[in-house]
C-alpha cells in the first residue's frame, strides 16, 4: 500500500512520523505513528527521523515504506530566533511580537523607539535567523522606522527582514535595502490604527521564511532531502490547528507542554465587557512560548519551582531518579515524575498566557477597573498535546483543575471549560496537513479529540 502522506514532527526530545491515508475521500485514515528520539547532539536529526520511521514500519508490519508527499514541523534547537524593532512598546511593538511568536519564533530581542549602538551590537551577538522591523501607523509617523531600517541595513548582515510597518515607507524601505545581502519581505502594517491589530499577514510572511531560510538544527538540511512539500515551525503548525478547530468548536485554547518549552495557544476575542475596559487590544489568536517549562530539557526550572525536597517527599524520590529522568519515561515512577512536572508547567504558562482586571484609584475618579492581557473567560475547550499531556494516563485531571487556579481577578476559563486531549499526539502534524487538505484535518482532529459529534452541529470548513 502507497501511504497518502507521512508527516514527521522533530521536537526537542522526541521524533514522531505519522501516517495518513486516504485524504481526499469522506474517510480520512490516520494509519500510526513511529517515535523516536530526537538526535541533534549527535549532528544529525534525521538518524532520530529515520529511527521514527523504522518505528512506524513495526508498526504497521511493513518493510518498506512508499508514501506520497513527506511534510514535516521542526522545533529542535531551540526554534526561530528573531528580533523586533517597532515605534512604541504597547503599540507597534506588542503587535509584531504576536505575530512572531503565533508563527513559531523565539524572541530574543525587543526594542522600541530608534535603535541604540547597544541594541545594534546585540543584535549581532544573537544572529538572529529574521529581524522585523515596525512602526507608524498607516499614514502616520515615518522616521522611526526608516533610522532603524538604515541602521539594520549598515550591519551587512545576511538575514530576511520583514518590514511590517507604516505602508507609506514601502518605496523608501525597498531602497534602503537595495544592496541588502538578505532577503527583503513587505507585508501589512500590524498596527494599522490605533488599537487594531493585524498579525496574520505577517505571521504567514514569518512561516515562509522559516522554510525558504531557517535550518533549526544540524542535519536539518537532510531533512529537505527526504520533505517533499512544507516544513513549518512546529508551534506554528499547533497554531494553525487551533485557528482550524476555532471555526469548528468556537473559542479555544491548547496547551502544549513538550521537552523544552511549553506553549499556550488562544483563539478567542474574550467578552464584551472585558474589551470595553482593555488597556491595549489582544489578537485574537494568541500564542506564548515559556522556554524555561519544559519537562526534560528545563526540568530544573520545574523543580525549583515546586522545591527539590517538595517534590522528593510526595513522589519518594531521590536526587538519581530526577538527574537520570530520561525523555521518554519507561516505568511507572518516571510517568509520576513527569506528571507532577507536567502540572506546574501547565499552571505556570497558563498564569502568564492570561489577563487579569485590576482597580485604579483616583481622587476625582474615584475606583475604575481596567483590564491587561489575554481574556480566556468565553474559552468554550481546554486541549491538551505534547508528549507529556497525550501519553501518561489520566493527565486530563491537570487541566479540568485549571480553574482552580484563577485567583483574584484573573481572566482564566470557567469551570464550565470542557477538556479534550489530542489522544493520538497529532495536532501538530494535522496543523501542516490542513494547509492542503483542511476537510481531512478537521476530522481526523475531531478524531483524536475523541469529541462527541452529540454535542452540537460539526460544519467542517471547505477550502
Amino acid at each position: 500500500m502507497k501511504i497518502d502522506v507521512l508527516v514527521a514532527e522533530i521536537g526537542s526530545t522526541t521524533t514522531v512520523v505519522n501516517a495518513f491515508h486516504n485524504l481526499d475521500s469522506s474517510n480520512p485514515i490516520f494509519l500510526g505513528q513511529g517515535q523516536g528520539v530526537t538526535s541533534v547532539e549527535e549532528g544529525d536529526v534525521t538518524i532520530g527521523l529515520r529511527e521514527a520511521m523504522e518505528d512506524l514500519k513495526k508498526m504497521l508490519g511493513i518493510h518498506e515504506l512508499e508514501y506520497g508527499r513527506f511534510l514535516a514541523t521542526s522545533s529542535a534547537a531551540g526554534g526561530l530566533r528573531m528580533t523586533v524593532h517597532g515605534l512604541v512598546h504597547d503599540m507597534t511593538v506588542k503587535a509584531s511580537r504576536e505575530a512572531a511568536l503565533g508563527a513559531g519564533a523565539i524572541i530574543r530581542q525587543v526594542t522600541s523607539g530608534r535603535l541604540k549602538p547597544s541594541d545594534l551590537r546585540k543584535i549581532g551577538e544573537i544572529r538572529p535567523n529574521i529581524i522585523m522591523i515596525a512602526g507608524g501607523l498607516d499614514h502616520g509617523e515615518r522616521d522611526t522606522a526608516l533610522y532603524n531600517a538604515q541602521k539594520i541595513a549598515e550591519l551587512g548582515l545576511d538575514v530576511p527582514v520583514i518590514y511590517a510597518g507604516n505602508t507609506d515607507n514601502a518605496e523608501d524601505i525597498r531602497e534602503i535595502f537595495s544592496g541588502y545581502k538578505g532577503k527583503l519581505y513587505l507585508t501589512e502594517n500590524v498596527y494599522p490604527k490605533v488599537d487594531v491589530l493585524n498579525v496574520e499577514p505577517a505571521r504567514k510572511i514569518i512561516q515562509e521564511v522559516f522554510e525558504e531560510h531557517i535550518i533549526h538544527a544540524k542535519g536539518m538540511d537532510k531533512v529537505h532531502d527526504l520533505v517533499r512539500g512544507r516544513i513549518l515551525p512546529t508551534p506554528g503548525a499547533v497554531m494553525e490547528s487551533a485557528k482550524v478547530l476555532k471555526e469548528v468548536l468556537g473559542d479555544l485554547m491548547i496547551i502544549d507542554v513538550g521537552g523544552a518549552t511549553t506553549d499556550v495557544h488562544s483563539v478567542t476575542r474574550g467578552c464584551e465587557e472585558i474589551n470595553r475596559i482593555l488597556i491595549s487590544p489582544e489578537p485574537e489568536a494568541k500564542r506564548t512560548v515559556e522556554g524555561d517549562l519544559g519537562v526534560y530539557v528545563n526540568r530544573r526550572n520545574l523543580v525549583e519551582r515546586i522545591g527539590a525536597e517538595k517534590l522528593k517527599n510526595e513522589l519518594d524520590l531521590s536526587e538519581i531518579d530526577i538527574e537520570n529522568l530520561p525523555p521518554i519515561p519507561k516505568n511507572q515512577l518516571e510517568r509520576e515524575i513527569i506528571r507532577r512536572l507536567t502540572a506546574e508547567a501547565v499552571s505556570a504558562s497558563v498564569l502568564r498566557h492570561a489577563g487579569s482586571v485590576r482597580n485604579l484609584y483616583g481622587e476625582s475618579s474615584g475606583r475604575k477597573s481596567v483590564a491587561e492581557g489575554k481574556d480566556l473567560t468565553e474559552v468554550k475547550y481546554i486541549i491538551g498535546t505534547g508528549g507529556a499531556l497525550t501519553r501518561i494516563e489520566e493527565m486530563d485531571r491537570i487541566l479540568m483543575d485549571i480553574h482552580l487556579e484563577s485567583r483574584g481577578q484573573r481572566l482564566y476559563p470557567k469551570k464550565e471549560a470542557k477538556v479534550l486531549l489530542d489522544h493520538d499526539y497529532l495536532l501538530a502534524s494535522l496543523g501542516v496537513l490542513s494547509l492542503e487538505y483542511k476537510e481531512a484535518a478537521v476530522m481526523l482532529m475531531l478524531k483524536s479529540l475523541h469529541f462527541d459529534e452529540r454535542e452540537g452541529a460539526i460544519d467542517v470548513p471547505m477550502h
